[in-house]
C-alpha cells in the first residue's frame, strides 16, 4: 500500500477500477486527454456543464486534476475545480479530496486557504497534516509550521525532514540542528531525503567536523550507494575545503554521476588546484555545460584567462552551447588579461546568436569593456542592454566610472540611479565610497558615508568603513583616520587593517602600518600580503631581528609571495612572464634583448648626467 505520507501520488483514474462503458467514462478519457497535451484549462472547463448534465466525476478524476492543478501552480483552474465541488453538493469533502486541495492550494503559495480547508476538515490523516506542514515550509512560514508540528497526533519521517530543512533553508542552522538531533533519537527510520536538510547547514557553516559526522551516518544508513547524497556530502566536504575526504568519498563512490564530477572539478578548481581539476575533467566521461563551466571559471579566477578562453574554444568545438555562466566566465576572463579582442568575439558572438543575456552577463559585459580601457563601449553597453531597475547593473557601471576616477559622474550616475527607482544596496555604498577614494572627492565620501543610512537604509558594514579607511587615508588624514577606528560599532576585522596597512604603505607611515600589519597576520595567518609589508618596514626601521623572524614565520607556515603575472598578446597568442621567468621557450632572446635595452638605458642616462 502507497504511503499517505507521500507528496506525489500519481493518478491514472480511468485504469485503477475497470470502468463502466458510458458517458462518463468518455469525460474522464477526454480530460485526461487534454492534460496530457498541456490543456489544463480545457479540462477544466468540462466541468461547467456537469451539473446540468446530471453527472459527477468519481473523487479520483476530481484528485488528479487537483494534482495537475498543483504540478503546474494553476491557482486559477485549481479555484475552479474547488467551486465546482461545492456547487455539486460536495460541500464536506472527503479527507481524500481535502488533502488534494490543500496540496494545490500549497503549491499555489495560497496558505490561508489552504489553512482553511484543513480547518474544516472532520477527519485528518498523517497526509493532511504533511501536506499543511510542507505548506507553510515552501513560503518560509517557520512560526506556523512549528505550532503545527507541535500539534500533530503522530509524526513520520516526512514531518521531521520537513521540519529540518524548512529550518536550513530559512537560515536557522542551530534550529536546524536541534529538529535534526531530535528525529534521530525519535527512533523513526529515516530516508533519503533525511540527510538533505543537515548537509545544507555543513555547507553554509562549512563545519568539517558535522560533515564527517553527517557521512559517518549516512553510510550506518545504509545510503552510501545513493548517488545525489553522496554528491551533496561531498559539495560539503568541499565548501570546507577539505578536498582529501571529498576525492576519497569520491573514489569510493560505487557509481557516479555527472554531478558528482562536476562537484569535485569545481572543488579543485574553488580551492586553486587547477592541475587536479583539469586532470579530472579529462577524465570524466560525460560532460555537460555545467562541467566546461566549472573549469573555465576556475581558471577565470585564478588568474589563468588565458587558459580559460582556449578551453572555451575547446568547447565551441565539441559543440557544447554555452550558457548564461559560462560566458559570464569567459567575460571575466578577458577582463582579467584585458584581452578588448576576445571580449568582442564573445560579445559578437552573443549578438550573432540571438543569445539573451541575464543580468550577470550583461554586467560582465560591462566590467569587461571598463578593464580593458573601454569605458565608453561599457556605458552604451548599460545604456542599451540594461535593465534600469537592476541595481546589479547600476553597481557595476559606477565601479567602472570608479576604476577610471571619474568620481563625480559615479555620483551623477547615484542620483540617476535613484531617479530610475532602483533602490541603492550596500554594494552601491561600497562602489560609491570606491569612486570618492579614487577621485580625491574626500568631503563627498564623507558626507555620502554620514548619510547613507538616512537617505538610502544603508547600514554601515565593516566594508564600508574599510572603504572610508582607505578614503581619508589617501588624503593624509590620519587624525579622521584613528577617530573613525574608534568610533567603529565593532571590531574591525581583516578588511579594515587590511585599507589600513595600503594607505599607511602609500604615505610612508611606518609604525601606523606595523601595527596594522600585526593586526592583519592575527586575522589572515595565510595571507602573503601582510608578512610582505611588515618584513619591508621593519627594514626601513633597521630592525633587522624582526625581518628575520618575520620571513622564519612565513616558512614555518608555508607562506608564499604570490608572484605577479604580465600577459602579452602577439599574433592571436597570449604570452605570460612573471619575475625571473625561465620558462618561456624563447628565454634567451627575450633577455638578450632586455640586456640590450638595459645597456641603451644606461646610456642615455649617462648622456643626461653629462
Amino acid at each position: 500500500m502507497r504511503s499517505l505520507s507521500s507528496p506525489n501520488l500519481n493518478f491514472t483514474p480511468f485504469r485503477t477500477n475497470p470502468p463502466k462503458p458510458g458517458r462518463r467514462l468518455c469525460i474522464v478519457e477526454a480530460i485526461v486527454k487534454l492534460c496530457q497535451k498541456n490543456k489544463l484549462h480545457e479540462a477544466v472547463s468540462t466541468l461547467e456543464n456537469l451539473p446540468e448534465r446530471g453527472l459527477r466525476l468519481d473523487s479520483r478524476t476530481l484528485a488528479f486534476l487537483l494534482q495537475q492543478c498543483a504540478d503546474s501552480r494553476a491557482l486559477r483552474e485549481g479555484k475552479r475545480v474547488h467551486l465546482h465541488l461545492k456547487l455539486t453538493g460536495l460541500k464536506r469533502l472527503s479527507t481524500f479530496l481535502s488533502n488534494h486541495l490543500i496540496h494545490m492550494y500549497g503549491n499555489c503559495g495560497k496558505e490561508i486557504e489552504a489553512r482553511k480547508v484543513f480547518d474544516k476538515m472532520s477527519v485528518r490523516n498523517l497526509y493532511s497534516w504533511n501536506n499543511m506542514l510542507s505548506g507553510y515550509a515552501k513560503l518560509g512560514m517557520i512560526k506556523p509550521a512549528r505550532k503545527l508540528f507541535e500539534k500533530m497526533p503522530e509524526k513520520d519521517a516526512v514531518s521531521w525532514n520537513t521540519m529540518v530543512i524548512a529550518h536550513a533553508q530559512c537560515g536557522y542552522w542551530d534550529e536546524a540542528l536541534g529538529f535534526y538531533s531530535k528525529f534521530r533519537r525519535s527512533g523513526i527510520q529515516c530516508n533519503g531525503f533525511s540527510f538533505a536538510g543537515v548537509l545544507t547547514v555543513c555547507v553554509k557553516l562549512k563545519k568539517a567536523g558535522l560533515t564527517r559526522q553527517v557521512h559517518g551516518q549516512i553510510l550506518v544508513a545504509g545510503f552510501s550507494s545513493n548517488v545525489v547524497l553522496s554528491s551533496s556530502v561531498i559539495d560539503a566536504y568541499v565548501k570546507c575545503g577539505e578536498m582529501g575526504d571529498a576525492r576519497k568519498l569520491f573514489d569510493d563512490m560505487p557509481a557516479r554521476d555527472v554531478l558528482s564530477w562536476t562537484t569535485l572539478v569545481s572543488g579543485y578548481a574553488k580551492w586553486g588546484d587547477m592541475k587536479s581539476a583539469n586532470e579530472l575533467f579529462l577524465e570524466m566521461p560525460e560532460k555537460n555545460p555545467v562541467s566546461w563551466t566549472a573549469l573555465i571559471s576556475g581558471y577565470a579566477r585564478n588568474s589563468m584567462g588565458h587558459k580559460a578562453l582556449e578551453l572555451f574554444s575547446q568547447m565551441m568545438i565539441f559543440g557544447v552551447r554555452p550558457d548564461q555562466f559560462t560566458f559570464s566566465s569567459c567575460l571575466c576572463a578577458c577582463a582579467s588579461i584585458a584581452s578588448l579582442k576576445h571580449g568582442k568575439q564573445i560579445h559578437s558572438y552573443l549578438l550573432r546568436i540571438n543569445f539573451r543575456p541575464n543580468t550577470i552577463v550583461v554586467s560582465s559585459l560591462i566590467d569587461m569593456y571598463s578593464k580593458c580601457g573601454s569605458l565608453g563601449i561599457g556605458r552604451k553597453v548599460f545604456d542599451i542592454m540594461g535593465d534600469k531597475l537592476d541595481v546589479v547593473l547600476w553597481n557595476t557601471i559606477i565601479s567602472a566610472l570608479a576604476q577610471h576616477g571619474c568620481g563625480e559622474e559615479a555620483i551623477r550616475m547615484l542620483d540617476d540611479m535613484v531617479r530610475s527607482g532602483a533602490k541603492p544596496d550596500k554594494i552601491t555604498g561600497v562602489v560609491i565610497l570606491n569612486a570618492c577614494s579614487h577621485s580625491g572627492l574626500v568631503q563627498q565620501g564623507c558626507n555620502f558615508f554620514e548619510s547613507m543610512s538616512c537617505d538610502y537604509g544603508i547600514v554601515p558594514s565593516q566594508e564600508h568603513y574599510a572603504c572610508l579607511i582607505d578614503l581619508l587615508g589617501r588624503a593624509g588624514c590620519f587624525e579622521e583616520v584613528m577617530y573613525q577606528l574608534e568610533k567603529m560599532p565593532y571590531k574591525p576585522d581583516d578588511r579594515v587593517w587590511n585599507a589600513l596597512l595600503g594607505v599607511c604603505r602609500i604615505h610612508g607611515n611606518l609604525e601606523l602600518g606595523r601595527k596594522a600589519a600585526e593586526r592583519l597576520i592575527e586575522l589572515e595567518p595565510q595571507s602573503s600580503a601582510a608578512y610582505v609589508l611588515l618584513s619591508s618596514i621593519y627594514a626601513i626601521l633597521g630592525r633587522w631581528e624582526s625581518v628575520q623572524k618575520v620571513r622564519q614565520l612565513m616558512n614555518e607556515r608555508q607562506i608564499k609571495k604570490e608572484r605577479a603575472i604580465s600577459w602579452l598578446e602577439i599574433e592571436n597568442k597570449v604570452h605570460s612572464f612573471s619575475v625571473s621567468d625561465s620558462s618561456h621557450p624563447l628565454k634567451e632572446q627575450i633577455y638578450s634583448v632586455l640586456e640590450q635595452l638595459a645597456g641603451l638605458m644606461e646610456e642615455d642616462a649617462s648622456l643626461f648626467h653629462a
